[in-house]
């Protein structure tokens, strides 16, 4: 008995020692002055500005071209679905056989299937040739923010696991995301900008371009890219799929890329109902403002609760904010409720990664980064396929039926299989913070910047 009641006393005091201690921080500055980080930063921003411009540039190609929201957004429906599919396979490709080997021929392959995209609505040519132009378009979509996270985690545990490489990795992938954000409040601006003074084809050749001159130089800085893992001969390596956690995560992503598949084109309808059609692309980048803003503020908190925790509250607001939107009766109050909307993306993104960076291993993780982010790319599909096809039988504002439902669909499922994000290797009771985790309790304590070193090799802390 005494001795049990030694233990016990220790783990409590050690418990206490533990919460006393404030969550480590690592600001934006420190991240960005990382040796070596802007040689691949600065091409990668390039690189990944595109990704928004393409399916504002296909919905605007083929609205003028074919005069009917249905037909673009099954178009960018079927870009999305390709995306989705291949990407995890070259991010997998990735791990295996180093990125430059693998971007390079996407970002070719990609010009070159935009341009006969192009070329086929300007022919007026039949919807179903559309859709199988769009086929390759989508799946050469270079994986570039996949890749930089990857990079980010092979910087910061190259020598290793602790507290302060889970801190740079916590504040890397909310950098990451704020940068997701900043290409979707540009790219929409931007492709809408050039298609007003131009036409929706030059913005679509501008995405093609940036894609292959971005991707190119990204794919040349090497010595920042993650070693190769090599399987050992007569071993298969699993894919990042096959955990649980992970198809959850993506599962639940689907539901984020419903909110903007739906928003994209039911923004653009709705700003076309009013008169006011150039304003879509800038209605649609406040609402990934609100979420940039939203991941700048999430990087600079030292947070307490675990990321299970937050995901949840992130997500449930995310619904909240999506069921206003069909109800806005004017182009201004649409902006507003799509800002509030857009708040909680950038949180729930950050804590999906967060989490899905503990739950595979070393070789497997480009593969997963990009199974979310494909994820995101099939929910806008579905998304932008749905709400165009309300649209065109309802009217414009039925279209922002789909988020509220995509996103609400998502929540049920992360909330009843939340105990799937707990990693493998976690303790089954572990004391973090002043709490006993015991492995079933669907939440591990702790916040994602301190007790960095359990986080990357397997607790689910964010």
């Amino acid at each position: 008995m005494t001795a049990r009641r030694t233990v016990e006393n220790a783990a409590h005091t050690s418990a206490d020692t533990t919460a006393a201690q404030p969550p480590a921080r690592v600001g934006y500055g420190e991240l960005l002055r990382t040796p070596g980080a802007w040689t691949f930063l600065a091409p990668a921003l390039v690189a990944r500005l595109p990704y928004a411009m393409l399916s504002m540039g296909i919905l605007l190609l083929v609205t003028q071209t074919h005069g009917s929201y249905g037909t673009a957004g099954t178009v960018t429906a079927v870009a999305a679905v390709a995306q989705a599919l291949i990407g995890p396979q070259t991010g997998r490709l990735a791990d295996r056989y180093g990125q430059a080997s693998v971007l390079v021929p996407t970002v070719l392959v990609h010009a070159v299937s935009v341009g006969a995209l192009i070329a086929l609505a300007l022919g007026h040519a039949p919807a179903w040739s559309l859709f199988l132009a769009a086929v390759p378009a989508g799946a050469s979509v270079p994986q570039i923010g996949a890749m930089v996270r990857a990079r980010w985690v092979a910087r910061f545990t190259a020598d290793g696991p602790s507290d302060a490489s889970a801190a740079r990795v916590s504040t890397a992938f909310a950098f990451e995301s704020v940068t997701d954000e900043f290409t979707f409040v540009i790219g929409p601006i931007l492709a809408s900008g050039i298609a007003a003074l131009a036409s929706p084809a030059t913005a679509l050749a501008a995405e093609a371009a940036l894609t292959l001159v971005g991707g190119l130089a990204f794919a040349a800085q090497r010595r920042t890219a993650p070693a190769r893992i090599v399987p050992q001969p007569g071993t298969k390596r699993a894919s990042a799929l096959a955990s649980p956690g992970v198809r959850l995560l993506a599962g639940t992503f689907l539901g984020v890329g419903a909110v903007f598949g739906g928003m994209q084109v039911s923004v653009n309808a709705f700003a076309d109902s009013v008169g006011q059609h150039s304003a879509g692309g800038t209605v649609y980048g406040i609402f990934a403002g609100g979420s940039m803003l939203a991941g700048v503020l999430y990087g600079v908190i030292a947070w307490r609760r675990p990321v299970q925790q937050r995901m949840l509250m992130s997500y449930a607001l995310l619904v909240l904010g999506c069921s206003t939107l069909w109800a806005m009766p004017n182009l201004v109050a649409l902006t507003v409720a799509g800002l509030v909307c857009g708040l909680a993306i950038a949180p729930t993104l950050i804590s999906g990664y967060t989490l899905v960076e503990t739950l595979v291993a070393d070789g497997a993780k480009t593969e997963a980064f990009t199974w979310l982010t494909g994820a995101i790319g099939l929910g806008l599909a579905v998304g932008s396929m749905a709400a165009g096809k309300l649209i065109d039988g309802h009217g414009p504002s039925t279209g922002f039926l789909v988020p509220v439902i995509g996103a609400g669909l998502g929540l049920v499922a992360l909330y009843s299989m939340r105990h799937l994000l707990v990693a493998p290797g976690a303790g089954s009771t572990r004391i973090v913070a002043g709490s006993a985790v015991g492995a079933g309790t669907g939440a591990a304590a702790g916040s994602g910047e301190r007790g960095g070193a359990q986080q990357l090799v397997g607790a689910a802390k964010g």
